[in-house]
């Protein structure tokens, strides 16, 4: 026992106390309890597992209509008069369950494939079905065998509504009673509840009502008529539904009924008791203790004839209209309040909580629309950052490229002046031309007669070479491409994508009457259409022309004619 929790040595206490007097081993108990994960309701199933013992009552009084009322605490289970189980019977049943289980599935599985079981023997089925019992089917069973025994129909299935009733049912089944004369004559059961017999008594525990248990046992000779007679009174069965009683009840030749006799130490058939919440009788000064406690309010059994039996009709309604119903209600009224109270106060948690996340999920939504909105914001002014980035990428790229080509181009003027251009004749056969230059400049300058149109464009393009620039450092060299002179140029002139006068940048024609002089290649000034002392104007054609170093008229020597 030190070896055990405080909830463990509860768990295993109230095992005792639901074993009865018989004395068990208490380490055996507690191997019990470990197998079963410390689930008393499982141990005690497993070990009071059996059919039930046929009671051998002392005789007793028919005309005692009750016995003292004795607390119950739910869920409280009595052994009764059973044989107790050997230490031996209890680890085989231990052993056998796997089996069992393992069993029933195997005989599931091959009941559908329709494969014969080997196995198929009363034991284990028998094993099987008080391993895991159908509670809710043998209810039911005993309810419809109750109905065709009977010839009465059960209040549920009445179709009639419930009307009038200061506490209604929990239940959708439930429905009021019909007059107490039917037209038709005919006879109408209780509305029985077809769950558990622990499911009964959490009913009573969670809405405060009081349950009626009735079991039978069809080997006794008062049953049958006690079934005619005080389960079909139009008086009782209506009092049951107006004061929403919870009836449950079933043969104790089924387990969960034979289970439930023990433990309301039924021994005489048939048995009818009510069951309610009462205050304890002698509460402790634990807070813990004072809830209400589940009671055994009244018990009947015997023969229900003739009127004054003790389970009549007449009885168990006079019982309940001047004994149990006066003594209970004050409570139980004041019970309902208090689950009312709770059940409002409850709701009005729910409802603060809900209102309380309802703001929190709309502050949390609108800090999260801000971030989403920052977030979204950022990352427009990291696109935008990241495009005025690539755009500079790309202009210092087109600026570099642009600049590496017009440095390639400077040194090709370059190399013009130096190579191209010939040296100015003085007097003989003479070409002199005057070149109008892009804005102000003008220069004069005379060509042999056999010079080409590649020489007259090499000369105006030196006149964009600045004048910080000396003939004297121009290259000796072609810039690029293979060493030549002038059919090189011309060659490589020809050879580029742009075309020529891309390439020259600017094109050049007569001044009056304007006559554009195209360049050629391998073609003479005279072949051209120009004469001595013609005026030329110089016109640029692209844009990267630069024209800001042009000369004007004073940075060049004119001849004379």
């Amino acid at each position: 026992m030190e070896r055990l929790s405080t909830n463990q040595q509860q768990v295993l206490q109230q095992l005792q106390a639901l074993l009865g007097p018989h004395e068990h081993d208490v380490e055996v108990l507690i191997s019990v309890l470990q197998s079963l994960d410390w689930n008393v309701q499982t141990a005690t199933e497993l070990l009071l597992d059996g059919p039930p013992v046929e009671v051998r009552s002392s005789q007793r009084s028919i005309r005692q209509t009750q016995q003292p009322m004795i607390p119950l605490e739910y869920p409280v289970q009595e052994r009764g008069h059973g044989a107790p189980r050997s230490l031996t019977q209890t680890f085989l049943a231990l052993l056998s369950l796997p089996v069992s289980v393992l069993s029933g599935i195997l005989r599931f599985v091959l009941g559908i494939l329709r494969v014969p079981f080997l196995f198929n023997n009363n034991h284990t089925y028998r094993a099987l079905r008080q391993t895991f019992p159908d509670t809710r089917g043998a209810t039911r069973r005993w309810i419809t065998a109750l109905e065709e025994e009977t010839g009465a129909v059960s209040i549920k299935s009445t179709g009639a509504l419930t009307t009038g009733l200061d506490n209604p049912p929990s239940t959708s089944r439930r429905h009021a009673y019909p007059p107490t004369s039917p037209s038709d004559g005919s006879k109408v059961l209780p509305d029985f509840f077809d769950g558990t017999y622990e499911e009964v008594l959490d009913i009573c525990q969670r809405e405060g009502r009081i349950a009626c248990v009735i079991l039978v046992s069809d080997e006794h000779d008062d049953v049958p008529e006690f079934k005619r007679s005080t389960l079909t009174d139009a008086t009782l069965v209506r009092m049951l539904s107006e004061k929403n009683f919870v009836v449950w009840g079933g043969d104790v030749r089924d387990k969960v009924s034979w289970e439930a006799a023990q433990k309301l130490q039924a021994t005489t058939y048939p048995f009818v008791a009510f069951l309610a919440l009462q205050p304890r009788r002698n509460p402790s000064t634990s807070s813990s203790n004072s809830s209400p406690i589940l009671t055994v309010l009244s018990r009947h059994h015997g023969p229900s004839v003739p009127d004054s039996g003790p389970t009549s009709a007449q009885t168990l309604v006079h019982h309940l209209e001047h004994q149990l119903l006066p003594r209970v209600n004050p409570f139980l009224t004041r019970y309902k309040s208090q689950l009312q109270e709770r059940e409002r106060d409850r709701h009005l948690r729910e409802q603060q909580d809900k209102a309380f996340e309802d703001s929190a999920r709309r502050d949390r939504e609108r800090v999260e629309a801000r971030i989403r909105e920052e977030q979204e914001e950022a990352g427009r002014l990291r696109m935008e950052e990241e495009a005025r980035r690539q755009e500079e990428k790309r202009t210092q790229a087109e600026r570099e490229r642009q600049e590496s080509a017009q440095a390639m181009r400077l040194q090709w003027r370059r190399w013009m002046r130096r190579s191209i251009v010939p040296p100015e004749p003085r007097g003989g056969n003479a070409i002199r031309l005057a070149i109008k230059l892009p804005g102000s400049g003008r220069v004069v300058r005379a060509f042999p007669s056999v010079s080409t149109l590649t020489a007259l464009y090499a000369f105006a393009d030196a006149q964009t070479i600045p004048l910080t620039m000396q003939l004297e450092g121009d290259p000796e060299r072609v810039p690029e491409g293979p060493e030549g002179g002038l059919e090189t140029l011309e060659n490589y002139i020809q050879s580029q994508t742009q075309g020529p006068e891309s390439w020259w940048g600017f094109k050049l024609a007569l001044a009056y009457p304007r006559r554009e002089i195209k360049w050629i290649a391998n073609t003479t000034l005279v072949e051209a259409g120009l004469k001595n002392g013609e005026q030329l104007v110089m016109e640029a054609t692209n844009s990267s022309y630069s024209s800001t170093s042009h000369p004007s008229d004073d940075d060049y020597e004119s001849e004379s004619d």
